[in-house]
């Protein structure tokens, strides 16, 4: 049964990524924000019951969509570390970014954060990002990390194992008034 839920996890984490490939709304360099409850996804109460098993999983599709499309993925951790982000340090020095002297641990950091920093080749942890685009797995909140002009990026999928799901873009500001001209 376990064995069951990981593939159909698999599967849904596989039409997502397709879904932002064919979206066009990922730009090669994007910071890409995952905010992730693995205890949302197996069906539990946020913070209560985190699976290294599940974030291996959502990390490793993930990371397909992170080559595929030349982004930045970066991992927030959960409320106990302010929600600070995991990322390569090289897209912290890309990014001009401060780090910040903590390691994420699963009661923490949360188990996707915790995990993710494992397996970074130099994983640091950063308090900010005004990120591009993300993901919201169970409802962590990662708007506070998006830039100020979010768009809902509608995906097939509402939930992601048992965890409501959410996703985002962003696109600048708009400015002028009634004779502005803007981009489609």
């Amino acid at each position: 049964m376990k064995e069951q839920f990981h593939q159909k996890l698999r599967e849904q984490l596989m039409d997502i990524q397709e879904q932002w490939q064919m979206s066009g709304q990922l730009k090669p360099g994007d910071l890409f924000v995952v905010g992730c409850s693995t205890s949302e996804i197996a069906g539990e109460r946020i913070g209560t019951a985190g699976s290294k098993e599940i974030a291996a999983i959502i990390y490793k599709n993930l990371e397909k969509l992170e080559n595929e499309n030349e982004i930045h993925l970066c991992f927030q951790c959960c409320e106990h570390l302010n929600r600070a982000i995991v990322m390569e340090r090289s897209t912290m020095n890309d990014y001009q970014l401060n780090e910040v002297s903590v390691i994420p641990v699963a009661n923490a950091g949360g188990a996707m954060a915790a995990y993710a920093f494992e397996q970074l080749k130099e994983p640091v942890v950063v308090e900010t990002v005004t990120a591009h685009a993300g993901m919201d797995i169970g409802e962590t909140m990662i708007g506070m990390h998006l830039k100020p002009v979010a768009i809902p990026f509608r995906l097939q999928q509402r939930f992601l194992g048992e965890a409501r799901l959410n996703a985002a873009y962003t696109r600048p500001k708009r400015i002028g008034g009634a004779r502005a001209v803007y981009p489609e």
